[in-house]
Parts: structure tokens; sequence; C-alpha cells
């Protein structure tokens, strides 16, 4: 399993995803973070902190599950039944920046369900995408606006995302 992001480079990535969130966007004003469960709420709390440590503002910061808009597990009519956590978005979307923020961008129906669940909430001024890795593979016309790394993958490969908050490490490693 070649370990293609270490602890180090993660949080360069991040750092400098921080930069670029800024120089785009003129300044923090109206910015929001919103990650996907699971893994994209830290992502988008190390943002957070990131971007603090940059303008000295804090970045209001939230948490998505986008589990009861997924097209692939709303088809299924027998079997599990998906594990709903909650969403927390403590503050107003309308007319704000919303940054979208997870941990692997593949196919797409992930932020397409997002979108989807954003949405609900409010009416952002604007949607921008954040990701750690971009593996490629899309089956719907959606890019981020801030990637980490591109990592390009076979489709009988898996891109797994380690972080110390969930899993005891940072790392980024690709899986035949």
């Amino acid at each position: 399993m070649p370990v293609v992001m270490d602890a180090d480079r993660v949080a360069k990535s991040l750092t400098r995803i921080a930069h670029e969130i800024i120089e785009h966007n003129r300044g923090i004003d109206d910015i929001r973070l919103v990650g996907i469960r699971t893994r994209g709420v830290p992502i988008a709390r190390r943002l957070a902190a990131a971007l603090k440590d940059i303008t000295g503002a804090d970045v209001p910061t939230g948490a998505l599950d986008i589990t009861l808009y997924r097209d692939d597990l709303m088809r299924q009519s027998v079997g599990p039944q998906p594990v709903v956590r909650s969403t927390e978005i403590p503050f107003d979307l309308e007319g704000k920046h919303v940054l979208l923020v997870d941990d692997v961008l593949y196919t797409g129906r992930t932020i397409r369900a997002a979108l989807d669940a954003l949405i609900d909430f409010g009416r952002p001024k604007t949607i921008q995408l954040v990701v750690l890795v971009d593996r490629g593979h899309r089956e719907l016309p959606i890019r981020a606006d801030y990637v980490g790394k591109n990592v390009p993958t076979s489709l009988r490969e898996s891109v797994q995302v380690h972080l110390a908050e969930i899993d005891g490490r940072d790392e980024v490693e690709v899986q035949s």
C-alpha cells in the first residue's frame, strides 16, 4: 500500500489550500466551511484553524450528513438500513460563500448528494469544493476548486485517507 501523502504533506496541502481560499475569495468575509461526514469534518476544522492562523479571524464550520441524499442507498429496498448521523450547520448559508469539504473526490456522486443536502439549508451565494485528494474517474460533471493532491488511480484501486482525529494518524494511501 503506497503512501502518497504523509502527515507533513497533508498539513502543507491544507495550508496551501487555506492561502488559495483567501486569495480566490479576497479574504474570508462571508466564508463558511461545511465538512461532509465523516472525514470532511476534521479537514474542514483544520482548514478553519489554518485560515485563523493566517488571518486572525474565525471561520464558522459545520458538518453535513448526506446519507438520506445518496442515490445508491435510496434505491436499495432490502438490506441493512443506512446509519444517519447529525448535520450541524449552526449558521445561515444565505448569501454566503460555502466551501464544501471532503476527503476524496471520485465519481462525483457524494458531492451531488451534498449539494442537494446543502441547498435544503439555504441559498448560498457560491458553493466551492475543497478535497484533500482527487483520484479521477468522474461520472458527473463535478470538479474541485481546491485540491490537496491529484492521485491518478485505476478503477481497481482505492484511496484511503487516515486522519489523526479518527484513525490516530495522518496518511493517504492507495490500495490495489
